[in-house]
């Protein structure tokens, strides 16, 4: 959520950055709930004067010898009359500020002055690419077929279907075992990388959505669960773990936080129909291993680099190809002010495809979580930054993996670095 002060006082700026994000400012509707808010707070202090200056005559009149029952009575009626608009005024302030919050809470975060122009993902510039592409000498599988064809393992869509629909997935013997082996890999690579492994919660409350961005504005994206509670199955691991800062205030001495979670994520992909319906990267459910810092603002800008580093590091330790772009204004994610996609090879679509975004948020998730830390130089609460990442998104990289690792018998060669995990094992299938 952006700052209120410096809505009012950089509204026009806020509204030229925004609007590279496709967003229209309305500043007439800001500054008039505003105005709107401010005439309800300065009517309710001049009645409490008023109520103030009522009871103060009680005791004046008691001093010039009129009893108490008379005094009272006195100024009855006229108090009588200012606790009934106090009453109102008091509504008044209450829906003004409701309504303001509501304002505040649809509008998206500024970008960065670096982040470019562009409508869509066609417009995002690349900034680097890693690896050489694969050239095969043999028809290229997708991975849904090479799934298929594992002589000892299995991915099964229609399986899944029958359990639960479309865009589910069932995986058996080994590739069951590759996607386990995945996430201990990449959870190990970033402890090794100073991060702090972390379980959390997979249900969360409405707060713990709204502070991070994705409640009220995209509801339709969630899975509300049925009950007495009000709970939604998490879409990233972002949700919680950002979320264990919420109302609180960390020393200086204790930042970085640094966290590395793994999870199951719920996503409708109620904006999605008809995209990517074959296959697993578009599924309702999927693992991610998430990255989070929270540091000093003056921090933010080297921990995105730092942090989208980190997810790099696992993509060319496995021997995957892939290219850094940054996000057009077009195609940035509401709650983010800067935004560095990863984009993995995928040889069957002989394009790049994201397998990680990595964000910094600045103070907007902070300023609705009341995340703060105590500046040493000022002794005050101050907002923190908040950045995240996937590292990575452990379905596409599986996916990866099989494509990029494809042989002609069918087998699948696994990265070295992988094979520990794997017992040693340089191919699956086959």
């Amino acid at each position: 959520m952006l700052d209120i002060r410096d809505l009012r006082q950089q509204g026009e700026e806020f509204q030229r950055r925004l609007a590279i994000k496709g967003y229209s400012l309305d500043l007439d509707t800001f500054a008039a709930l505003d105005k709107e808010r401010k005439s309800a707070d300065v009517r309710s202090q001049e009645l409490q004067a008023a109520r103030n200056k009522a009871a103060k005559k009680v005791g004046e009149l008691i001093q010039s010898g009129m009893n108490v029952e008379q005094a009272k009575a006195e100024v009855a009626e006229s108090l009588a009359s200012i606790d009934k608009e106090l009453a109102q005024e008091a509504q008044r302030a209450q829906a003004v500020q409701q309504q303001l919050r509501d304002f505040l809470l649809d509008i998206p975060n500024v970008p960065d002055a670096d982040v470019p122009q562009g409508k869509d993902e066609n417009d995002n510039v690349e900034i680097r690419r890693w690896g050489e592409l694969p050239v095969f000498s043999f028809p290229v599988q997708d991975h849904v077929d090479l799934g298929a064809n594992l002589t000892d393992g299995e991915l099964s869509f229609d399986q899944a279907a029958k359990l639960s629909g479309a865009r589910f997935a069932v995986m058996s013997g080994s590739l069951a075992r590759l996607n386990r082996a995945l996430v201990s890999f990449m959870m190990d690579m970033h402890l090794a990388h100073g991060y702090t492994e972390t379980y959390v919660p997979y249900l969360v409350g409405p707060s713990a959505l709204e502070g991070t961005g994705q409640l009220p504005k995209f509801a339709e994206d969630l899975f509300k669960m049925q009950g007495e509670r009000e709970l939604y199955l998490i879409p990233t691991a972002e949700v919680p773990v950002t979320n264990l800062y919420r109302d609180s205030i960390l020393d200086a001495a204790d930042m970085p936080q640094k966290r590395v979670c793994h999870t199951p994520c719920f996503r409708s992909e109620a904006g999605s129909h008809g995209r990517d319906t074959r296959g697993m990267i578009r599924q309702h459910q999927f693992e991610k291993v998430e990255l989070v810092q929270v540091v000093a603002p003056e921090a933010s800008e080297q921990a995105l680099e730092e942090l989208t580093s980190h997810a790099e590091a696992v993509l060319q330790a496995l021997e995957l190809p892939y290219r850094a772009v940054l996000l057009c204004g077009g195609d940035l994610g509401f709650s983010a002010r800067k935004t560095y996609d990863l984009e993995v090879w995928l040889p069957s679509q002989n394009t790049f495809r994201e397998i990680s975004s990595c964000s910094n948020f600045g103070d907007f998730q902070a300023r609705r979580m009341q995340a703060r830390w105590r500046n040493p130089d000022s002794g005050r609460p101050e907002l923190v930054h908040t950045i995240n990442g996937s590292g990575l998104a452990v379905g596409r990289t599986l996916v990866a993996l099989l494509e990029n690792g494809q042989q002609e018998d069918g087998s699948i060669r696994i990265p070295l670095a992988l094979r520990p995990y794997l017992g040693g094992a340089e191919f699956i299938g086959g």
